[in-house]
C-alpha cells in the first residue's frame, strides 16, 4: 500500500510541477499554427473555388476543373482545413466527446468527398490523374 501511495504522490508531482507547465507553453504556438493552417486552408479553398462553391460535392456545370493553389495540396482543401480546425480544437480542451465529433466530422466528409470525386471523374477526364498526383484531404497523407 505504501509503495503504492509513493509512486501515485511522485507521479503526481511530475505531472503538476514546471516540466507540464513548460510542456504546456511550448504546446500552445503549436496548437495556434495548427489551428491558423487549416483556417488559411478552409478559406484559400472557399476562396480559390469562388462561385463554384456549392453545398453539394457536385459540379456546377461549365465550372473548371481546379487544380492550383490550395487545390495543388489537397482534393478537398475545405474539408481538410475544417479537419485540421476540428483537430486542434480537440487539442485545446483535452476532451473526448470533442475527438468524438471530430472522428463523426471525418467519416461525413470522407464519405461526401467519395460521392464527390465520383461526380468529378465523370465530368472531368483530368480528375484520374489529379487524384493520383495530389492527396485527397491532408496534403501529408497520400490517397
Amino acid at each position: 500500500m505504501h509503495g503504492g501511495l509513493v509512486i501515485g504522490t511522485s507521479v503526481s508531482r511530475v505531472s503538476t510541477g514546471p516540466r507540464l507547465w513548460l510542456a504546456l507553453v511550448l504546446l500552445i504556438p503549436l496548437k495556434v499554427a495548427q489551428q491558423l493552417i487549416g483556417g488559411t486552408l478552409l478559406l484559400a479553398g472557399i476562396f480559390r473555388i469562388g462561385r463554384g462553391l456549392t453545398p453539394l460535392p457536385y459540379p456546377k456545370d461549365g465550372a473548371d476543373l481546379i487544380q492550383t493553389d490550395p487545390y495543388a495540396l489537397v482534393r478537398h482543401p475545405m474539408y481538410g482545413g475544417g479537419l485540421v480546425l476540428a483537430l486542434g480544437w480537440v487539442l485545446f480542451v483535452h476532451g473526448w466527446l470533442t475527438l468524438a465529433y471530430v472522428a463523426a466530422l471525418f467519416v461525413f466528409l470522407d464519405a461526401k468527398s467519395r460521392r464527390g470525386e465520383r461526380w468529378l471523374s465523370d465530368t472531368y477526364s483530368a480528375y484520374a490523374s489529379y487524384q493520383q498526383r495530389v492527396s485527397k484531404l491532408i496534403p501529408i497523407i497520400r490517397k
